[in-house]
């Protein structure tokens, strides 16, 4: 799931690397609008998959009650 999320983290900053010299401010209007709202998308996206990675629960390798050898669950009745 990590190596999914860096992956999409890496990908937002391409995204952000190749587009944010060519969007424009200062023609205004409809051009204007649109490159503030696709910044504020991908910043969203990127601050999404960045918070995925830094508050994902570790995995712990335990292994189950059912999966150990020998021990056999018994239960009395009275």
């Amino acid at each position: 799931m990590k190596q999914r999320l860096l992956l999409c983290l890496l990908l937002c900053g391409v995204l952000l690397y190749y587009a944010a010299p060519r969007l424009s401010f200062e023609q205004g209007g409809a051009q204007s609008a649109f490159a503030g709202t696709w910044l504020v998308f991908a910043f969203c996206a990127a601050a999404g998959n960045l918070t995925g990675m830094l508050y994902t629960p570790k995995k712990r390798n335990r292994i189950s009650k059912e999966k150990r050898p020998g021990k056999k669950r018994v239960h009395y009745y009275q």
